[in-house]
């Protein structure tokens, strides 16, 4: 059986409702694409025990919070640590393996001088941080380390290792 359509069989007191349903989907559509748009969001807790590695980043001088994300498994280093946690990141334009951006910040890249860069730490046991002698690219952290980044003058994530 076929239906056809004619102008008297529509049923005219549906549009308001049909129309409010559209217009919904559309905004609904769009707040999804740029929630995609947007970095994704880091893992709300550190990783538990030996389980992966935990990646804290410091946002606060860049108007941020300090975040947390656990990069489950055995990355092969800081660099795969930071992305497996949930976090982006871009490098120095001309300077490759030299980090400028965590999650598009700062925005835009500011060429990393010494006042203002991420900085890379290792977490230690007793709640502090180590500057990391070697960059992220190169290091292989093991299951249960912490990493930080801080973007600053070279201080330490505000916040103790977890």
């Amino acid at each position: 059986m076929t239906t056809s359509f004619s102008p008297t069989s529509f049923r005219w007191h549906r549009w308001p409702r049909l129309l409010v349903g559209l217009i919904a989907a559309a905004l609904l559509s769009v707040g999804l694409v740029a929630a995609e748009v947007t970095p994704r969001a880091a893992h709300a807790a550190p990783c538990t025990g030996t389980s992966g590695v935990t990646v804290v980043v410091d946002f606060t001088a860049l108007g941020g919070n300090v975040e947390v994300g656990c990069a489950t498994g055995d990355p092969s280093s800081g660099l795969a640590a930071l992305t497996d946690a949930g976090f982006s990141y871009a490098f120095v334009p001309g300077i490759p393996g030299f980090v400028c951006q965590i999650n598009s910040l700062p925005n835009p890249c500011n060429g990393a001088p010494m006042n203002a860069y991420w900085s890379y730490w290792h977490g230690d046991s007793d709640g502090s941080w180590s500057y990391a002698s070697a960059g992220a690219g190169s290091h292989d952290p093991a299951p249960g380390d912490v990493e930080g980044w801080a973007f600053g003058a070279g201080n330490p994530p505000g916040v103790p290792a977890p």
